[in-house]
């Protein structure tokens, strides 16, 4: 029996977890899709099978069809979202972030910590990129050694106009920060952030370099290029006692032609992590079948936020910034 999922939000990535999940991901069918735009909403639904659409968010919490959903609206709804999902008792996969402020991923931890059961899976999908999945094994096996720095690239090929440098942070970089934080096991204490001298892409400045300092004493340096304009590209190298690690990319096309050969690399993330994003979606819905989650939960976005919001401060300042996270949620 299929489980029947709601997607609130019909953009890209909406759209994208509709194509999903009715075409790769079994044991789920998509129901019921939401958005303002009622005509988006019906032509992602019916391009999908999907029997019901909604122009409100919570009119699709509180559908009977609808057992467990999917949160792809804008940031600043995610928390209200989730927060309605929990109170109608259905489990929720949140795209990042679980919500913009750290108040707000507080209150939602703790509203999940009364339902007495994981009920919130935020949408960190790399946890789930084979590469990246390779690199933990690697990683965990010791043959390696302990890690002692990592090297994180994050590049766009071309921002959106009005992208600016705290969207590079709280919209990119907590990719790195939550990923990182995955495969070496410890906690970020200081962040620091330090903008580009380029004035090329305005506003923007990128590339932004940010420098975490882990628990454990690894050093991890991030490079955040939303105008790379070559492609997509998605770097990390682990540098450890015995040896190092790097992250297996997939084979940018070869092209030959008029008498030379370029590599092409993918225009955006889909191309780069389609198999991520169907993998996460088949463990989120085995899970809730099974009743366990593998996938980032309510208290990683929640220090994927905090971090957010210290390189924030840091950008702005320059200065270094501790993070301490909350004991009380920690433990």
């Amino acid at each position: 029996m299929s489980l029947g999922i709601g997607i609130i939000g019909a953009g890209v990535m909406g759209a994208d977890h509709a194509r999903t999940l009715a075409t790769q991901v079994g044991g789920a069918k998509l129901v019921a899709v939401s958005d303002p735009d009622e005509a988006r909403a019906c032509e992602v639904a019916r391009a999908n099978e999907a029997r019901r659409h909604h122009t409100d968010g919570f009119a699709l919490i509180e559908d009977p069809v609808v057992e467990a959903v999917i949160v792809a609206s804008p940031d600043h709804t995610h928390a209200a979202m989730v927060l309605a999902c929990l109170r109608a008792g259905k489990p929720v996969l949140c795209e990042k972030p679980l919500a913009p402020t750290v108040a707000e991923c507080r209150e939602l931890i703790e509203a999940e910590q009364r339902t007495g059961r994981r009920m919130i899976q935020v949408g960190f999908m790399r946890r789930f990129d084979p590469a990246y999945a390779a690199m933990h094994a690697t990683l965990s096996s010791g043959r390696l050694g302990r890690p002692l720095l990592m090297h994180c690239a994050h590049r766009n090929a071309v921002a959106p106009g009005f992208f600016t440098p705290e969207m590079s942070i709280a919209n990119a970089a907590v990719h790195e920060f939550d990923v990182v934080r995955w495969l070496l096991g410890f906690e970020a204490v200081a962040v620091t952030a330090l903008r580009s001298a380029s004035k090329a892409n305005g506003a923007l400045r990128d590339p932004i370099l940010l420098l975490l300092e882990m628990q454990n004493g690894v050093l991890v340096d991030i490079e955040i290029f939303m105008n790379a304009a070559y492609g997509y590209d998605i770097r990390a190298e682990l540098v450890c006692e015995n040896g190092t690690i790097e992250l297996g990319r997939p084979a940018p096309n070869l092209v030959r032609n008029e008498g030379g050969e370029a590599r092409t690399f993918p225009g955006d993330w889909r191309g780069r992590f389609s198999d991520a994003y169907r993998l996460q979606l088949q463990a989120w819905i085995g899970g809730i079948g099974g009743k366990t989650q593998s996938g980032a939960g309510a208290l990683d976005g929640y220090v994927a936020t905090q971090i957010a919001q210290a390189a924030l401060r840091s950008l702005a300042s320059g200065a270094r910034e501790e993070i301490s996270p909350d004991a009380s949620l920690t433990g």
